[in-house]
């Protein structure tokens, strides 16, 4: 006898053993879906979860023993889906389809340096951390390495400046012959050195967007072809750092608070090119903000300070200057072209100088015309020891009587102003040159007549001239007509500028 109850198993079976046919026959599989596309062995249709891959850092991803070609997995450490390409045997990202750099190294506050760097650490002899050149390292928080590092030629990087800190309590950090890339971190030598550079010409070291805090010094960069500091800011350093001996010194935007102590910045030994532009120096107590006073320190090329703000209560600090070379009043050779707020403006375009001659009423300089002609040699006025005072010297000296010689690098044009007074021996004309070189520049001469025995002539001087680095000026006197004899000199100025 069939009952109803058997009637209703029956069916079900049937309905059950049709849809166990329908997913033998296509194979597909439907989760959160009861009608999986009919192109999808598995169709997963969500609107507020997704698919979780499996999860593991590049180490574990990598250390997968043969990987099945298309195998997925999402890489911790470069926030990546990446997936198997048996063709290439290469692990290939899923977001963009193109690999990211292989030389690429992130450094946790949380990793172990003895297992992240162990490569490193074994190239350094267990010394120091000899970094992989043209490889990337990301500082991710705060690290404290145990032993120095060696640049290497590598990139070390953070994110942001303020969280991820490069840490060494006891010791210098960067040590070594080489230089590389340092970016966007805080940097902290508690006892030792930021740097302890000693490089080749062939090396370069680029450093910006960074901040060295409370260090007991920044250090040494010596022997480079080519340093780049930009945007750094300097706090509560003890001592600051040298530069020696670098062929391209190039420092943008340095940041020096008052609460550094010691030398800011100091160059010693040899440079091809020196520029410090923008940033600024508050210099206290006996701090000292730029130190270009060690003896040798030498520019082959051009030195240029400008845009630079020095600030503080020891004004006396704000420059330590060159011992030799400099001019009174001032901090820096011929070398250098300053203009920086808080400090002498020193510049070839700046160069002045000039002298007066002023002798009592009633006395002079002779000068005298050695032959008998008309017109008669030229003779300079300013022979023996005359009463000349030199002032305002400015890239300008004098190493000979009523002689102004330019001491500056560039060739530039001059103008020249002056007068001169004179007393004939009896009625005549004169003519008072300039004379560049101890050759007279024949264009700018002005003629003077005296009428009678010790008649005064008063002249005004003026010249333009070109003058390169040691050419000189100098007036000259020539009779034109008259009789044989000295004229005498009571009053002569020259200024140059």
């Amino acid at each position: 006898m069939i009952t109803t109850t058997s009637l209703k198993n029956n069916r079900t079976f049937i309905i059950l053993f049709f849809f166990l046919l329908s997913f033998i026959g296509n194979a597909q599989i439907g989760i959160g879906t009861v009608t999986p596309n009919a192109s999808a062995v598995l169709d997963i249709t969500s609107t507020t979860q997704g698919m979780l891959a499996p999860r593991m850092t590049t180490a574990q991803r990598t250390a997968i023993a043969s990987p099945a070609d298309g195998l997925i997995v999402y890489d911790t450490d470069l926030k990546a889906l990446y997936y198997y390409s048996s063709g290439s045997t290469s692990w290939v990202v899923v977001s963009s389809g193109i690999n990211p750099r292989l030389n690429f190294k992130r450094i946790r506050s949380t990793d172990n340096l003895a297992t992240v760097l162990a490569t490193e650490l074994a190239a350094g002899g267990g010394a120091k951390y000899v970094l992989n050149s043209n490889t990337l390292y990301e500082i991710n928080g705060t690290v404290t390495f145990n032993f120095p590092i060696d640049l290497n030629n590598a990139y070390v990087h953070g994110l942001d400046s303020n969280d991820d800190i490069i840490l060494r309590t006891s010791g210098n950090i960067f040590e070594g012959a080489t230089g590389g890339s340092i970016r966007s971190l805080t940097i902290r030598a508690a006892t030792g050195s930021v740097f302890n550079l000693n490089g080749a010409a062939t090396q370069n070291l680029i450093f910006r967007d960074c901040i060295v805090a409370n260090s007991a010094s920044v250090g040494t960069i010596s022997g480079f072809g080519l340093v780049f500091l930009s945007i750094i800011n300097f706090s509560g350093n003890t001592n600051g750092i040298t530069y020696n001996n670098i062929s391209q010194l190039l420092l943008s935007n340095m940041g020096w608070f008052n609460n550094n102590a010691g030398t800011y910045e100091k160059l010693t030994g040899t440079f091809t090119l020196v520029e410090k532009q923008g940033g600024f120096s508050q210099v206290d107590g006996t701090a000292i903000g730029f130190d270009v006073s060690t003896s040798g320190l030498t520019i082959t090329g051009d030195a240029v300070l400008e845009s630079v703000v020095f600030t503080g209560t020891n004004t006396a600090g704000y420059v330590k200057g060159y011992t030799t070379g400099s001019y009174t009043g001032y901090n820096f050779n011929n070398s250098w072209n300053v203009r920086a707020a808080g400090i002498p403006t020193e510049t070839d375009a700046n160069a002045v100088g000039d002298f007066s001659m002023d002798y009592t009423v009633g006395s002079g300089l002779a000068v005298s015309f050695t032959n008998n002609l008309n017109p008669s040699n030229t003779v300079k006025v300013g022979s023996g020891t005359p009463l000349t005072t030199y002032s305002n010297l400015f890239r300008f000296s004098t190493d000979a009587a009523n002689r102004l010689r330019y001491q500056g690098k560039k060739k530039r044009i001059f103008q020249i102003g002056g007068s001169i007074s004179f007393q004939v021996p009896g009625a005549g004309t004169y003519i008072i040159y300039i004379a560049k070189n101890g050759t007279v520049i024949s264009q700018y001469k002005i003629y003077g007549r005296g009428q009678i025995l010790n008649d005064i002539v008063v002249l005004p001087l003026n010249a333009t001239t070109e003058l390169v680095n040691n050419d000189y000026i100098e007036v000259f006197a020539q009779r034109y007509t008259g009789a044989n004899g000295d004229i005498v000199v009571p009053n002569m100025t020259i200024t140059i500028k």
